[in-house]
């Protein structure tokens, strides 16, 4: 029955510094939608992810909407090699990796970074062949 994600929703205490962490460390687009323009989504590839201020959700909700609560792995389609420095440029500190994982498709080259909000954020580069 399910194809695949279409987006999901990530609830932040710091909307400006959320948006500098996915928009400027990871190279996401920000898009402003709504009625008004007021509301915000990171877009990448053929997903998105919608942006709530802890307080100040839209309806509906999640039932216990709360910042850093997620765990989200993204392929990146750059080498991990290329990840890593873009990070650091960016000043974002690895707390784990490179290191080996399985992902939904393939093994998985990961980094994992914190953004803003304690999230904890996988970015990884598929395996070309399983070793």
């Amino acid at each position: 029955m399910i194809d695949h994600l279409d987006h999901l929703v990530l609830t932040t205490r710091d909307r400006e510094a959320c948006v500098r962490f996915y928009t400027e460390a990871l190279g996401m687009r920000l898009e402003h939608f709504g009625p008004d323009g007021s509301r915000r989504a990171f877009r990448f590839g053929n997903q998105k992810i919608n942006l709530h201020e802890y307080g100040r959700e839209f309806e509906p909700k999640a039932h216990l909407p709360v910042p850093g609560s997620q765990d989200l792995c993204f392929i990146a389609a750059v080498p991990i090699e290329e990840v890593m420095r873009r990070l650091a440029a960016a000043g974002v500190a690895v707390i784990e990796g490179p290191v080996l994982r399985s992902g939904a498709v393939s093994r998985i080259n990961s980094v994992y970074v914190r953004d803003p909000d304690l999230n904890l954020i996988e970015i990884a580069v598929p395996m070309e062949s399983d070793p």
